[in-house]
């Protein structure tokens, strides 16, 4: 495993994670890297640009059919996809059910004990949302995930979602070799979105990698289940993944301890680049809007 950049691509829960990890791990993938996605999340979802399809074999659900996860073959739970990147989905419990980091701890044992990183030069971990569950929490708790992406965006729970994920890296960089490797803004054309979110970077001692803009060819890849890379090759915006992709290949090494701020500070993060004036403004125009109309 010498060599083996292992990442992970954490942030706030519908921020477009899986969307982005799966583009720009396509683009590595073009750059002669050979990839390995682990999904972290119960629904599934993270490998489905890269495989055409949602992968219903999770390593949870088949284990459950063979009786015990000993009783499978790495063959039963890795598929191969675009640019020959191999998946494999964690799976989880039926919602309201059990733990879903569960999951996410049997199947990275399970690949490590079956050779599953073995001719990997990238291995990919995409997990759920925030890391105040545990479970969640394993690649970094373990040691598992070196290098942690957080996507966000200049909402402002998307902001403090990412903060709060670097509580979680903060919490065991002492005791292990996780680092903050950068935040990846996925834009949704919010007031001032790329300064803030470069703000926010400098506040956590880390940089904004790149900034991903909004473009509808997102969508209509998604629709027919293709990364961009692979449906508009030539397009702009799968130019923007390469753009990532190249800036995480030249970031090996140079993570660091993020230093996470309070929600005081964050909100006056908000204050200073004027967005709290600009969202008071906005409901003021709205309401004079709404009463002029009602005349």
């Amino acid at each position: 495993m010498a060599g083996l950049r292992q990442i992970a691509f954490y942030g706030k829960g519908g921020i477009g994670k899986s969307t982005t990890s799966q583009n720009t791990l396509a683009a590595l993938a073009e750059m002669g890297q050979r990839i390995l996605i682990v999904g972290c999340d119960p629904k599934a979802d993270s490998t489905r640009l890269i495989l055409h399809a949602k992968a219903q074999d999770t390593i949870l659900s088949l284990a459950a059919e063979a009786g015990s996860v000993e009783d499978l073959e790495l063959d039963d739970v890795m598929k191969t996809g675009y640019k020959d990147i191999r998946c494999v989905e964690s799976g989880g419990p039926e919602p309201g059910v059990g733990c879903a980091g569960r999951g996410v701890i049997t199947s990275i044992n399970f690949l490590e004990e079956n050779g599953a990183y073995e001719g990997i030069d990238y291995v990919s971990y995409d997990v759920l949302g925030d890391v105040v569950c545990g479970g969640f929490a394993m690649p970094i708790r373990e040691n598992k995930a070196q290098e942690i992406y957080i996507v966000m965006s200049g909402e402002m729970m998307a902001m403090y979602a990412a903060n709060n994920i670097s509580k979680g890296i903060l919490k065991y960089a002492n005791s292990g070799g996780v680092r903050l490797g950068g935040l990846v803004c996925n834009e949704r054309q919010t007031d001032k979105e790329l300064e803030l979110a470069d703000a926010l970077a400098k506040k956590l001692g880390t940089r904004l990698i790149h900034f991903v803009p909004r473009d509808n060819v997102v969508q209509h890849a998604e629709l027919r289940r293709m990364t961009v890379l692979e449906y508009a090759p030539d397009s702009k915006q799968a130019d923007e993944y390469r753009a990532l992709a190249g800036k995480i290949h030249a970031n090996a090494g140079k993570g660091v301890i993020p230093t996470p701020i309070t929600m005081d500070e964050l909100e006056e993060l908000l204050m200073e680049h004027g967005l709290m004036k600009a969202v008071d403004e906005s409901i003021v125009g709205k309401t004079a809007a709404e009463m002029t109309s009602a005349a």
